[in-house]
């Protein structure tokens, strides 16, 4: 008996063939491709041996040869992607930053929107020469710059505006906490590898020559359009949603409106990407079929109309990086439904994410392109399996009988369409979450699980209030127009009346989203800490699942079971690490003292200073490390905890000695009195610019004792000791520029017991 098999139908996916060789190039130059060679002869002699043997198996016609030239083209695009990378990277060049030491002076464009921050603005900064010993030479690279916010006549930067800037931009520093974002790594994949603080004093303004007219003009439309909802958006939380929605401006939300949609998965509604693109060109093919779907050649003239539509909204929302990528998305499909491609979308997202990828590689890495991609294509190939299960009209149009009166009938219809779209919304957004939650899980750490309910009520109204948003945009401008010249003055309760509806439903989807946060506190799973390895067997998952439920083959439900049983013997041997692992964290804390005991998944943070952290200083110095242990036991703690350990008194307000685990640590934040008696210990932690000498503390505390500099201490207290330290042979580590100080201990039986001193 012939057993029957499924193949893959690769015949009719080229492109999906041809995207995943380019990625397995991209990925491989992130992970091995530091050390190649220059790749590019290579590939130009791969590719034409490639069309040497093509044209040969046009004439031998071999099926076996045939595969293995196809299976050498694959080979060929991978090390497309590997070239493609490497030439991507900046940081390679000989005329980059990294190569250009003693930079005396430096010229650079602003190339970036500005990020106006409590205290500072940043934006990003790209050279074109330095001085170097008193020579200009041709230079390159990004800076991530900042300069003071409120010091005397500092303006915010320009797009396009060229600087001299006095002194050297220093390479980005790389995260200073365990677990703590790599600010270092995001900027790279942007190709920014120096960071600078810049005084006034140390820049000139010399011209405004943008990089790019169209953005510089797109970014000017953006400044316009701004100014229309701030004139017709009155209160204040409204506004700054107004322009997240429509604009992509996101400066002016406030941290507790962030951390509400946050933690209801409704984020996506502040960011302009694939769901505005999205929704302003399905409106438009619907109106567009409903009046004009009969007319000749519609198919091509409606697509025109919706790639102009589309990329005009990119260029009034400032061109921003995510609307790019979701413009050329659309861009893609509109083309192939105009061509009569519109049943093969795999190969339509492939080919637009091949232009992207060959435009710039490192967009692989970026987090939204990640999951704009893996969300459409999982709502492609699911939401119609699961808007398929429940059929509400069919359902709704079974109970209609004869007798019944044609408003029953009527009324019967609409609940069964009315039924049938919530249904739809609810497949759309299932849909979407099945291939995006584990990217979730692992980035953000968290997962909504009333991610159904806020998204099945915000999304139509915010949908509803971007075009509102937009026919305000589209109304206001003209009608100020009008009344500047005609002097009709009542003409202004038009963009008044539509800002009044546009802000009452920003008010009402927003207000919702609060409320299903405060109502449900406990949906938001938290800390939760995925390795990259887990996370793939996640996706290993899903895949095996998807295609048991296409196929019924038990195989593939024993695979299903086989990577459950992998994930979790994964998350079972980390539990079993985390439980016998024990730390000593001295953190780095702006201006701050912070000192972790990590023992097994339990840990106590305390802060000496006796001043308790703030929420920032929680969420991304501290928080990210505990969820990376597994720390599940946290207890946040200003001083010393008096109930977890015993305080003894050293006199002349001496040195707080702290005792864990065998290891001692001495916390000096004044001088230390003559007559000190020694006290040896491994650790001496200096806090506010504590006055010591090192033959002091040499004999205080033994030649052994590493001598740690907290975040509490000035940087010139740091440099000016430091060399007197270590001349007088301790060792020294600085927090602040080497990172927070972890003393690993073994585990061992025993009680925490901690000895204070004030």
């Amino acid at each position: 008996m012939a057993i029957r098999t499924t193949a893959i139908p690769w015949a009719t996916h080229p492109a999906v063939r041809l995207i995943l060789a380019l990625i397995a190039g991209i990925v491989i130059w992130f992970y091995a491709g530091a050390g190649l060679p220059e790749l590019l002869p290579w590939l130009a002699g791969a590719v034409l041996l490639y069309l040497a043997a093509h044209l040969l198996t046009q004439r031998l016609h071999s099926p076996g040869l045939t595969d293995a030239v196809g299976v050498f083209g694959l080979l060929v695009v991978v090390l497309a992607g590997l070239t493609t990378a490497q030439h991507a990277t900046e940081s390679r060049r000989p005329d980059h930053l990294y190569q250009q030491p003693g930079i005396e002076f430096y010229r650079a464009v602003v190339d970036d929107y500005p990020v106006a921050r409590p205290n500072t603005y940043a934006t990003t900064l790209r050279v074109s020469a330095v001085r170097v010993r008193g020579q200009w030479r041709p230079a390159r690279g990004g800076i991530r710059v900042s300069i003071p916010r409120y010091e005397a006549a500092v303006a915010a930067p320009h797009y396009g505006e060229i600087w001299l800037v006095r002194g050297a931009p220093a390479p980005a520093k790389a995260p200073l906490n365990p677990g703590e974002f790599d600010y270092r790594r995001y900027l790279s994949y942007h190709q920014i590898y120096h960071q600078q603080f810049i005084h006034p004093d140390q820049y000139r303004v010399l011209d405004t020559i943008p990089p790019n007219p169209v953005r510089a003009w797109s970014m000017r439309a953006a400044r316009v359009l701004d100014g229309v909802f701030r004139r017709y958006v009155t209160a204040k939380r409204e506004y700054a949603i107004a322009d997240a929605l429509v604009l992509g401006l996101k400066d002016d939300v406030d941290e507790d409106t962030k951390l509400a949609y946050a933690s209801t998965g409704t984020t996506h509604i502040m960011a302009v990407s694939g769901l505005q693109v999205g929704l302003l060109f399905a409106v438009l093919q619907l109106v567009l079929q409903r009046f004009f779907g009969h007319t000749r050649g519609f198919r091509y003239w409606s697509a025109a109309v919706g790639l102009l539509v589309i990329w005009a909204y990119a260029f009034l929302t400032g061109l921003s990086a995510s609307v790019l990528r979701a413009a050329v998305m659309f861009s893609f499909v509109a083309v192939a439904r105009a061509v009569g491609r519109q049943s093969n979308m795999y190969n339509t997202l492939s080919v637009a994410a091949f232009c992207l990828l060959l435009y710039d590689p490192y967009l692989l890495v970026d987090v939204g392109f990640q999951l704009s991609f893996l969300a459409v294509l999982s709502i492609v190939y699911l939401q119609p399996l699961i808007g398929g299960k429940i059929d509400a009209q069919e359902w709704m149009a079974k109970k209609k009988r004869p007798w019944q009166s044609k408003r029953q009938q009527k009324l019967l219809f609409a609940v069964g369409w009315s039924l049938d779209a919530v249904w739809q919304a609810v497949a759309l957004s299932l849909a979407a979450q099945v291939a995006t939650f584990p990217l979730g899980l692992f980035y953000f750490h968290q997962f909504p699980l009333n991610f159904l309910l806020s998204n099945l009520i915000a999304v139509p109204i915010s949908s509803v209030a971007l075009y509102v948003g937009l026919l305000l945009q589209a109304v206001a401008l003209p009608v100020e127009w009008l009344t500047d010249h005609s002097g009709w003055q009542w003409l202004l309760w038009i963009p008044k009346g539509i800002g009044m509806v546009f802000q009452g439903l920003i008010w009402c989807f927003n207000e919702y989203i609060i409320l299903v946060g405060k109502s449900l506190p406990g949906a938001l799973v938290q800390e939760i800490h995925l390795t990259p390895g887990q996370t793939w067997l996640l996706y290993l998952l899903i895949a095996v699942l998807l295609a048991f439920l296409a196929w019924r083959r038990l195989a593939w439900l024993g695979a299903a079971v086989a990577v459950v049983a992998g994930f979790a013997v994964s998350r079972v041997a980390e539990a079993r690490q985390v439980a016998t692992d024990q730390r000593l964290i001295i953190y780095s804390i702006p201006r701050r003292s912070a000192v972790g005991l990590h023992d097994g998944a339990s840990a106590l943070v305390m802060t000496p200073d006796s001043l308790p952290l703030n929420n920032t200083e929680r969420t991304y110095r501290v928080l990210p490390g505990l969820i990376g242990r597994g720390n599940r036991q946290v207890r946040y703690v200003a001083g010393w905890d008096a109930r977890a350990a015993a305080v003894e008194a050293l006199p002349n307000r001496g040195p707080v000695l702290l005792s864990w685990h065998g290891r001692r640590v001495a916390w000096v934040s004044q001088r230390l009195w003559e007559g000190q008696q020694p006290v040896p210990v491994d650790v001496v932690v200096l806090r506010r610019n504590a006055r010591v000498w090192p033959e002091q503390l040499r004999a205080t505390f033994g030649p052994r004792a590493v001598v740690v500099f907290d975040s509490s201490c000035r940087r010139w207290y740091v440099e000016q000791l430091t060399p007197e330290l270590q001349a007088a042979g301790l060792r020294v580590h600085d927090v602040t520029m080497q990172g927070a100080w972890v003393e690993q201990i073994r585990a061992r039986a025993g009680n925490l017991q901690l000895a204070f001193n004030e």
